[in-house]
């Protein structure tokens, strides 16, 4: 004879079901990752007018997503040398953490040309880098971006309340584990408004990197400096999602 359901039986079977709930929520609902969109960027160096930077981002075939990231000089030297870089990534979503599948940088001056082509091989676990010389081959770590789709990123961290990030990042010969680090909110203003932004740094290295970001409002950071190599600076002009 079947036992009486007892108020203590009820409960036990509805923390039961509750919790076989919480484990299907986790399972079914995805993790919201960014739409396609397009941002205008203001580029200087040294405190001189450079160019005009453009980034997008873009849902490509089997799944797959495209970011690109064009600069042209409008101004100084960039203007003189009629000096333009390209960089294109394709990129699959793990949740909502970019992962590199493709990468390719251009560079074309008047006095200067330079390319470099990344591509990652998931089946074989490899990464092949080659600048027109001789390739490199070494092997691929699940959730790894490159230097493209490093700022993206870091700002979906951020999205996610993250206030240390660790991201796995492709170079030249190696993954490289980087280390990120919210160091404060600061005011900034740039020409698209002014924003209280989280200030991060780069902790591991002493590379000169700075960015400013607004997560729950956009992916990107409002405002870039790199100092490896001259001041270099990106502020955000405009933001429309496609």
């Amino acid at each position: 004879m079947a036992g009486k359901l007892t108020p203590m039986k009820i409960t036990s079977m509805l923390a039961r079901v509750l919790g076989l709930a919480v484990l299907l929520c986790g399972v079914c609902v995805a993790t919201a990752v960014p739409g396609a969109f397009t941002a205008t960027y203001r580029v200087s160096r040294d405190g001189q007018a450079l160019g005009v930077a453009t980034v997008t981002l873009r849902p490509s075939d089997h799944g797959s997503w495209v970011y690109t990231k064009d600069v042209s000089g409008t101004g100084g030297l960039a203007a003189l040398l009629d000096a333009s870089v390209h960089e294109s990534s394709q990129l699959r979503w793990r949740g909502d953490v970019p992962e590199a599948l493709s990468y390719d940088y251009q560079l074309n001056a008047a006095i200067k040309h330079k390319q470099r082509h990344l591509q990652v091989n998931w089946t074989t676990g490899q990464v092949t880098v080659d600048e027109g010389k001789h390739p490199t081959t070494y092997s691929a770590q699940p959730g790894m971006v490159e230097r493209n789709t490093l700022p993206l990123a870091i700002g979906l961290a951020l999205r996610d309340d993250k206030q240390e990030i660790l991201l796995p990042v492709a170079v030249r010969q190696k993954v490289e584990d980087q280390h990120f680090k919210v160091t404060g909110t600061e005011s900034v203003e740039v020409p698209a408004g002014s924003f209280q932004a989280l200030r991060v740094e780069r902790t591991d290295a002493d590379r000169g990197f700075s960015a400013w970001y607004v997560p729950k409002r956009y992916p990107l950071p409002i405002k870039l400096a790199q100092h490896d190599g001259g001041d270099m600076v990106m502020v955000l002009v405009s933001f429309k999602d496609s």
